[in-house]
């Protein structure tokens, strides 16, 4: 039986006080203990399978908390691009090429670093040096300064995901009057303006938005056809190169196919696309490369080695990924859950929504760790991935059975992105449909993007106010709940760690969600909790232009009527209001209750 029991509170500054006093530690931090626990609790599920690599194993087992960054960075990240600065130790006689890049979060440090480092290892014929910045690092003075001058002398720029605005401006600002200078400059998915900075040889886009092109006319004809985001586009166009090509001239047509080339290893992401990305892109346009290269064998491209655009990914799968739920059930139910000693028939099943740009630079320990903390739970997942920034595709392709029927319990979005659009153009009213047909609890887990744990644990600020706009606010107008912070960056190398008490909360509230859905009308819980603050001042269930008890009075009849047991609920604005005011089984009255200040 549901007990009518509406509180009337408010949140008191004693409590919240003491989350931001200097020198407290939260409840949520992990000390090292309890971090090489749970690590060594996830490893265990897993240690049979190459998935999980040694690295990953040790970036669980470092403690995150534990800042080894120098000053400097953004406002809200002391992180320092001289982290991800890479200067070749024995160049010889090799020419060496500059590049700089600009990213939105740090998953692709890792995987530029061991491209770089492969190329000066390996490569005979150059050298490259190599230094990269997170976009909000650029919100500190002298960071900026420190991007100018990389950038004055850099060959080649790369960007990707800028697509917040002030620092698109600052991206701008500094690249367009040097863009003549670089011998190459690839924007990958961004805002317009930043996208228009593209140069590869005769190819570019700094027309786009503004005359006719062949890029701007496929982009606007996809996006009239079914609605596609930009960078849904461009995925299009890659698959459609060969068409498009082929109305261009031969010269313009070979620099076409480089930039979509490059594309392509960048969205594939691991190192060894990226060695490719920049060998092409330095003996092909960079000139004392492109002299050096004089009377030798040019190194031959390879294709990329890419992902499925979408696709259920699981880090012990014999396959990479599936591109059904047939074939990923078909091992899953039979194979997996019994050696992992979990009932396929009767456990409940979470959608778990992930970013492939982590899949495909193999930063995925925080994805691995809450799988596997679910798993050992006794819960099924369907991990499942989109290439771009629309997941309604996947969650229709992926969340429902033959029949139509859904087959997840909970949704939880591991971005911490909006559900169609990203951190760029949201499309709600479509994300809004995808999750209304599916009808069941969808929450949006928040990585920390720009900032370290320490950084977040100390700030008085909390959670990076960017990040509230694009991974708070913007996911919730989707219908999203429950922004808990699971993972976030660690600071030498950039890569996504798993913080192990968040995972653990996150783990149970997607199981208690998906419980609440098989439990009985008639045992359900439910509270009402109303406005009354400062207490004492007459303003209990106050609202502007609403009328409050009559609206609890609205809500308790709907319940009723849908076979929720209200008890011994009062069913008249004025009863209700009473039993609020004067509430036998309160320790203080509400005329009474008051803060001391």
């Amino acid at each position: 039986m549901v007990s009518f029991k509406v509180a009337a509170a408010a949140l008191l500054s004693m409590g919240a006080a003491s989350a931001w006093q200097s020198g407290k530690v939260s409840s949520f931090v992990p000390s090292q203990t309890h971090i090489q626990k749970s690590a060594l609790i996830t490893a265990g599920l897993y240690q049979n399978n190459a998935a999980v690599s040694r690295s990953s194993l040790n970036m669980v087992l470092a403690d995150p908390t534990k800042d080894t960054m120098s000053s400097g960075g953004g406002m809200f990240t002391a992180s320092n691009s001289e982290s991800r600065r890479i200067v070749p130790e024995d160049p010889g006689d090799r020419p060496t090429m500059k590049v700089v890049y600009v990213v939105l979060e740090s998953q692709y440090q890792s995987s530029m670093t061991g491209a770089v480092k492969r190329v000066n290892a390996g490569s005979e014929n150059m050298a490259i040096e190599c230094v990269g910045y997170l976009l909000e690092e650029l919100r500190d003075d002298a960071t900026f300064e420190q991007f100018k001058a990389d950038v004055a002398d850099a060959d080649v720029f790369i960007g990707s995901l800028i697509f917040v605005q002030e620092l698109a401006e600052k991206v701008v600002e500094v690249v367009q009057p040097l863009r003549d200078n670089l011998d190459a400059v690839l924007i990958f998915p961004s805002m317009p303006e930043v996208m228009r900075l593209n140069k590869v040889g005769q190819f570019t886009m700094k027309n786009l938005g503004q005359s006719k092109s062949v890029v701007a006319d496929f982009m606007k004809k996809k996006k009239q056809e079914d609605g596609s985001s930009f960078e849904e586009g461009m995925l299009k166009l890659l698959r459609t190169l060969p068409k498009v090509l082929k109305f261009l001239p031969s010269d313009k047509a070979a620099d076409a196919r480089t930039f979509m080339m490059s594309f392509q290893y960048w969205l594939g992401g691991a190192p060894e696309n990226l060695e490719s990305m920049l060998i092409m892109l330095g003996q092909d346009y960079v000139p004392q490369v492109v002299d050096n290269m004089k009377g030798k064998e040019k190194v031959e491209a390879v294709d990329p080695v890419l992902l499925p655009d979408k696709a259920i990914w699981h880090p012990v799968a014999p396959s990479i990924v599936f591109e059904n739920n047939v074939d990923y059930f078909k091992w899953y139910n039979t194979e997996f859950c019994p050696d992992a000693g979990i009932d396929a028939k009767t456990a409940p099943t979470i959608g778990l929504i992930l970013q492939k740009s982590h899949i495909n630079t193999k930063d995925d320990t925080h994805y691995v760790s809450l799988i596997a903390e679910l798993e050992s739970r006794g819960s099924r997942v369907v991990p499942i991935y989109s290439g771009g920034l629309d997941f309604s595709g996947p969650i229709e392709d992926y969340f429902y059975d033959p029949a139509g029927r859904p087959i997840v319990d909970t949704i939880v979005n591991l971005t911490g992105f909006a559900l169609v659009g990203g951190p760029a153009s949201q499309d709600h009213a479509k994300a809004s449909k995808v999750l209304k047909r599916l009808n069941k609890p969808y929450m949006c887990a928040v990585p920390l993007v720009f900032q370290s744990f320490e950084e977040w644990q100390s700030s008085e600020l909390g959670l990076h106010p960017v990040q509230v706009a694009l991974q708070v606010s913007l996911p919730e107008i989707d219908g999203a709940i429950e922004p808990i912070i699971f993972a976030g960056r660690e600071g030498a190398t950039g890569r996504s760690v798993p913080l192990a008490d968040r995972v653990n909360l996150l783990a149970d509230r997607a199981l208690k969600w998906a419980n609440l859905g098989t439990k009985p009308k008639v045992d359900k819980k439910i509270a009402i909790t109303i406005f009354s603050f400062p207490p004492d001042k007459g303003n209990v269930g106050t609202a502007a232009y609403l009328d409050v008890f009559d609206s609890i009075k609205a809500v308790l009849g709907q319940l009723k009527s849908e076979g929720y047991d209200i008890g011994d609920a009062p069913l008249n604005k004025e009863a209700i209001m009473e039993s609020v005011l004067n509430d036998p089984e309160a320790k203080i009255a509400s005329p009474e209750l008051n803060v001391a200040y």
